[in-house]
């Protein structure tokens, strides 16, 4: 059986928010939310590709800290490449640049009580759940 393909998701997490981009593209997902992210290259590492992806992406450097969550199976992925697929969330630290939408309709900064108001890829809403208590341990208190 063929490797694993590997899609990183980036958290990226600022004052108790996440980064959530909206998609362009395809047509059909054009508007829902996801972290972004992508598919890793031959020979690269989850962490490499997440390096690569938001500079690709928002136009930033990030530096990848920890998994966040479980690996999400991606069946329509893994039916079109002939071979398992996941997508693993990573957090990120954000070490240059300010996020800007490259390939995606927006970018905005979500406090963990406005995850649960977006239009989330379904691949992207089973971390949301692990995210929150992240958020919460960084909000300020009011």
């Amino acid at each position: 059986m063929r490797q694993t393909l590997i899609v990183v998701g980036a958290a990226i997490i600022r004052d108790g928010h996440v980064l959530a981009a909206q998609r362009a593209e395809p047509r059909a997902l054009r508007g829902r939310w996801e972290f972004p992210g992508g598919k890793t290259e031959p020979g690269e590492s989850p962490a490499e590709a997440l390096v690569r992806e938001c500079r690709e992406e928002l136009g930033v450097t990030v530096r990848p800290l920890e998994r966040v969550g479980d690996d999400v199976p991606l069946p329509e992925l893994a039916e079109r490449h002939s071979r398992p697929a996941v997508l693993r969330l990573l957090r990120a630290g954000l070490r240059a640049g300010e996020p800007r939408a490259l390939e995606h309709l927006a970018v905005r900064w979500v406090a963990s009580g406005g995850l649960y108001g977006l239009d989330w890829m379904p691949a992207d809403v089973p971390f949301l759940g692990a995210l929150t208590p992240l958020l919460r341990a960084q909000e300020s208190p009011a």
